[in-house]
């Protein structure tokens, strides 16, 4: 039972912490995604990961180095998607 919570905690933590930092700061968010409303919702449902990545290098521009934190998130939310698929067949 206490990994289940672990791992719905964990699952959830980038969507929380984006929410509250849109919260906290809405303008950082409008000025990473341009002033769409939409870009980011979507991003908060499917990519968490790389969306928080993207709103902490976006307003400074995305060069050097972050385009490789932007690389490890994607492979964070990659690795999300495709570990819940193979645990969703093993149930099957």
């Amino acid at each position: 039972m206490g990994c289940c919570l672990i791992a719905l905690a964990l699952a959830g933590a980038p969507r929380i912490a984006f929410v509250l930092w849109w919260i906290v700061q809405p303008a950082r968010i409008q000025l990473a995604f341009g002033g769409n409303w939409l870009w980011p919702v979507f991003g908060v449902l499917l990519l968490p990961w790389l969306s928080l990545a993207y709103v902490t290098v976006a307003p400074g521009g995305v060069n050097g180095l972050d385009w490789l934190l932007l690389a490890v998130a994607l492979v964070l939310d990659i690795g999300a998607w495709g570990s819940g698929g193979r645990a969703r067949s093993r149930r099957d």
